[in-house]
């Protein structure tokens, strides 16, 4: 992995780590923890072991680590990219019922130096890490300027991450924007609207744009808007994840799931045109998330560029910001790491 790739990011200044050093990365989020041990050598990092856990399954991250490390794992340094606001390098998961503290890690785990990102801000990071077979371009802007770009991701929640641009190198910042208010547009998005509300009171952007926002959508599209639901499909989302069942249906022609899938692209590009008005991202959004590059196709393509120039009378300041889908689905854990070296 080096540090001159396709996309310029600007890292913090750290004393770096020496020749032969290991790096413990995690990418932890609400529904899954991945963690990998790095090894730097000549300045590349190189992979010697990754595992994927279940979050919920633990109390603790303190516990998946240990979990993960043998005795022949030594780490010098920890990053972490942590689904949740991130403070002094403590955090409280938002769909998670623990949280982390990076100082009291560092004494449970005897690891030197523990270090605690945004999850997005690491997705922001992990840019870097990336080549052009890993993005593909969902919108080409007309008249393309540099200038800053954002990131949007929904997973088991929706994560917004910004990235100044200084005119020669991208500066990540977190954001909590998936938990800004949903904004209704017509009459359905204020049924939708209403149908959220007597469920949660407040309803942001996560609600929908998130594989929890996709089981919501098709809750209410059955329930509110009774359409018909195939006979087998709510056996199915008992027993498994039920935005991939929902997927799933879509893919082999269920109506229902076909619209859920639709209105879920849809409020995904109104986001992300507010993302891209909010920081003037002229430089670029990244629809990112281990959701999108399981279900895109070119239907969903075409809903997305329907809605996400909708945006009144800065229109043209839209058509001037690309668009770009992430297949990685490595990106964040490789931004710890780029963070962490």
């Amino acid at each position: 992995m080096k540090p001159d790739t396709l996309i310029p990011i600007s890292f913090p200044v750290r004393k770096p780590l020496p020749n032969g050093a290991a790096l413990l990365c995690a990418d932890v989020g609400g529904t899954k923890t991945g963690l990998a041990l790095f090894e730097l050598r000549d300045g590349e990092l190189s992979i010697l072991k990754e595992t994927v856990y279940s979050s919920k399954q633990f109390d603790s991250l303190s516990e998946i680590v240990q979990q993960f490390m043998d005795e022949t794992t030594h780490p010098q340094r920890f990053c972490i990219a942590f689904a949740g606001p991130v403070n002094a390098g403590k955090a409280k998961a938002t769909n998670l019922n623990w949280g982390i503290d990076a100082d009291a890690l560092s004494r449970e785990l005897n690891i030197p130096q523990v270090l605690v990102i945004n999850d997005l801000e690491a997705e922001a990071y992990g840019l870097a890490a990336l080549s052009k077979e890993d993005l593909v371009t969902i919108y080409k802007a007309e008249n393309a300027q540099q200038g800053n770009a954002a990131i949007i991701a929904p997973g088991t929640g929706l994560g917004e991450a910004g990235l100044f641009w200084d005119k020669t190198a991208f500066h990540p910042f977190a954001t909590e924007g998936g938990h800004a208010d949903f904004a209704p547009r017509c009459e359905l998005d204020f049924e939708l609207l209403h149908y959220l509300q007597q469920q949660f009171g407040h309803v942001s952007w996560e609600r929908v744009i998130s594989g929890p926002g996709i089981h919501q959508i098709y809750c209410f599209l059955r329930d509110v808007k009774k359409w018909e639901e195939p006979a087998d499909l709510r056996e199915r989302m008992k027993e498994n994840d039920p935005s991939a069942v929902i997927a799933a249906a879509a893919a082999k022609g269920s109506r229902i799931c076909e619209e859920t899938l639709r209105l879920f692209v849809c409020y995904l590009a109104i986001e992300a045109s507010n993302l891209a008005l909010k920081l003037k991202a002229t430089g670029g959004i990244f629809l990112a998330g281990g959701i999108l590059p399981k279900i895109w196709n070119e239907d969903l393509h075409k809903v997305f560029l329907k809605h996400f120039f909708e945006v009144g009378r800065l229109q043209p300041l839209i058509k001037a910001v690309p668009v770009y889908l992430v297949m990685n689905p490595k990106t964040a854990l490789l931004g710890a790491a780029y963070f962490g070296r």
